[in-house]
């Protein structure tokens, strides 16, 4: 008996028809991915680990961002607001986080075309090809993806024909120590996340008690600030502020700075160290960090010598570093050092790199050995500090483009960003973050180095934009 094959075979291709490209993370890039896709007429589908958009944003939505409105707003974004009758805010002004989730970020989730494709409270735990783990190789970039997804319901596999990774790293702080390890013990509530509330909800954390900020970069001079302004109304708070280096390359007290706000942070923070309001302790390299009693003991070598201090609470604001463990199985090029995309990592590698701007970059410098795989935003610049959010939205655009096809368009780059004067020569150093890298602010889970305080009354505040 022989049997006739009435329909035929589907090719490895026709597997990613009807699929939609997957954006993993609901803050300012991924929404921007989302109205970028759409707008090149590709189905799409927002995975967002919190209950509702820009989660992280309004983790640090207290902070006034130090880019004004006309920098942190996406063209396609944009123009889906508009068609629902929402009008930009007043481009020249500083948004706080809060206002760019109210203001921006929730009307823009809530538009006709976006609000049924945003999925709250989903977790991606890990991204695959269906039936092929990081190993096979035949017929894989015609293989869709698999996404594993966390609920309140359970756990569930779900296929994409694309993904684009926008989850950020705002959640995987780096750790404390200056050998990149996580302290030997477990601190509790001892050590705080970076950009905390500290004249707000959290000031009875710090009012009254001695507090170290370890980290040289913006989110460590907002918080520093603002531990000097609690200061003035709870004497009796003590703030010292501790730097790998004998200097803060990013925090320039003169840098002339395209973004005022930004180049404002560096001069304010280094007054208050002139002035005795804030202690610093320079070329410290903390080994290790322990609970004494109700206190903790951070420990290491001053300029070489050995040092300890002992303190009631410590911000860690040394930055951030990607939660790479749900890409195991995916083809990843990463620089080693930087964990950004290979290409792109020598333009933003704060070992190599001093003044000058990081140029426009999208697919061309983005791709991994993975096909139609891309990680946009925060997360696509490792463990680089000088990220913004321009950048990530002509990333993301550059993305759409070339998944809907338009090769061509998709590396037509053009993006003008601010210049700064903050440049460093210490090539050897850990952090000189000196490009005028990009513009903009940090996305859901990016807020490290976007950011300026609220304007507070005091005349020592740095908030007087």
């Amino acid at each position: 008996m022989t049997l006739t094959l009435t329909v035929p075979p589907r090719t490895d291709a026709d597997r990613l028809t009807g699929l939609p490209v997957a954006v993993i993370g609901a803050g300012p890039v991924g929404l921007a991915a989302a109205a970028h896709l759409l707008d090149q007429g590709l189905d799409v589908v927002v995975y967002e680990a919190g209950p509702t958009v820009g989660t992280s944003v309004r983790a640090w939505g207290h902070t006034r961002l130090f880019s004004p409105w006309r920098y942190v707003i996406d063209p396609a974004a944009q123009r889906l607001l508009e068609a629902t009758g929402w009008e930009a805010p007043r481009a020249s002004s500083l948004p706080t986080g809060q206002d760019l989730v109210d203001t921006y970020l929730a009307p823009l989730a809530a538009t006709p075309q976006l609000a049924p494709v945003i999925q709250y409270g989903t977790r991606v735990e890990a991204v695959s090809r269906q039936g092929m783990d990081r190993t096979r190789s035949t017929g894989r970039a015609d293989t869709p993806f698999l996404l594993r997804l966390h609920t309140a319901d359970g756990v569930t596999d779900v296929t994409a024909r694309a993904v684009v990774d926008t989850s950020g790293t705002y959640t995987s702080p780096n750790p404390l120590t200056a050998a990149g390890l996580v302290p030997a013990a477990d601190l509790g509530d001892r050590v705080v996340h970076a950009l905390p509330d500290v004249l707000g909800a959290d000031r009875d954390r710090f009012a009254g008690k001695r507090v170290l900020v370890v980290g040289a970069g913006h989110s460590a001079a907002n918080t520093l600030i603002k531990l000097a302004s609690l200061a003035k109304i709870a004497p009796s708070t003590d703030v010292l502020w501790a730097v790998r280096n004998a200097g803060t390359a990013r925090l320039g007290a003169d840098a002339a700075d395209g973004l005022a706000a930004r180049g404002q942070l560096g001069s304010t923070v280094h007054g208050l160290v002139e002035s005795g309001q804030v202690q610093q302790i320079a070329s410290y390299e903390i080994d290790d960090v322990r609970a004494d009693g109700d206190q903790v003991t951070v420990t290491g070598r001053r300029a070489g010598e050995p040092f300890a201090v002992t303190v009631d609470v410590i911000v860690n604001a040394t930055g951030f570093r990607p939660d790479l463990d749900m890409l195991r199985e995916i083809r990843l090029g990463l620089d080693d050092i930087v964990e950004a995309p290979r290409a792109l990592a020598p333009l933003i590698d704060p070992n190599l790199h001093s003044c000058g701007s990081v140029p426009p970059h999208g697919v061309a410098e983005l791709a991994h050995p993975e096909p139609n795989f891309f990680i946009a935003g925060m997360k696509s610049y490792g463990r680089a500090p000088t990220f913004l959010l321009l950048t990530g939205y002509e990333q993301v655009r550059s993305i759409a483009a070339e998944l809907a096809g338009d090769h061509t368009g998709a590396r037509q780059l053009e993006l003008v960003l601010p210049e700064t004067g903050v440049c460093s020569s210490d090539i050897g150093g850990s952090s000189c973050c000196t490009t005028p890298a990009v513009t903009g602010t940090p996305a859901a889970d990016e807020a490290a180095c976007c950011t300026l305080p609220e304007p507070a009354t005091d005349s020592t505040s740095c908030c007087t934009n």
